[in-house]
Order: C-alpha cells, then sequence, then structure tokens
C-alpha cells in the first residue's frame, strides 16, 4: 500500500470513525445510522476504504426487512506511521481470522446478556 494514499483515505471525514466502528461486521445503512453519515456517503467511504485494503467485505447479512445485506468488517486493529526525512512508512497490525470469531463470541455474548 502507498503510504500517502491510505494517510490521505485516512483523513477522509468518516473513515477513522467508519474503521472503528467495523470492529464488528455493519452494513451501509448500520453505519449510517449510528455515525449519523449520510447513507450516499457511508456508501462511497466504505469503497474507499475497500479500494485501499483497510475494510472488507464480511458476508451477507439478513436485513431487519429481510433482504439480504452485505456487511463490512475492518482488516486492520492498528496503524503506526513514522515519518522520515524523506520517507513516510506505515506499518499494519492486520485483524487475524481467529481475532474476528473472538470479537464475534464476544459480541454475541454480550448481546445475550
Amino acid at each position: 500500500m502507498d503510504p500517502v494514499a491510505v494517510l490521505r483515505v485516512l483523513g477522509n471525514k468518516y473513515n477513522p470513525e467508519i474503521l472503528r466502528a467495523t470492529h464488528t461486521p455493519k452494513s451501509a445503512q448500520e453505519l449510517s445510522d449510528e455515525l449519523d453519515i449520510p447513507i450516499a456517503t457511508s456508501y462511497r467511504r466504505i469503497e474507499e476504504l475497500r479500494e485501499n485494503e483497510l475494510l472488507a467485505l464480511e458476508g451477507k447479512e439478513l436485513s431487519d426487512e429481510g433482504r439480504r445485506t452485505k456487511v463490512y468488517r475492518r482488516q486492520i486493529d492498528e496503524i503506526s506511521v513514522q515519518f522520515g526525512t524523506t520517507t513516510v512508512e506505515i506499518d499494519f497490525k492486520e485483524r487475524t481470522e481467529a481475532k474476528n470469531n473472538l470479537v464475534d463470541v464476544w459480541s454475541d455474548l454480550r448481546s445475550e446478556g
């Protein structure tokens, strides 16, 4: 990934909030409602984050209306940036499938209790 492009994406309004909110799978509509983002903007930001490999399509879930809805989850847990005199370096701590599964189990347990 191009470090400058990633910084540009992270600097766009709503993108950091979307990444923070997608520790569990969320649809564009859920993100729009939760973060008070216009739905069209939600879709644009999701696509921008996906193009830069920061967000991924997790699958499809049934919405409250009974329609299949795409849900997205962030691909990273941490980003660190180092500014050199002539370079910018970015390191990512990617989410593992095991971490995703643990988050899902924890979320399910919290919603039951």
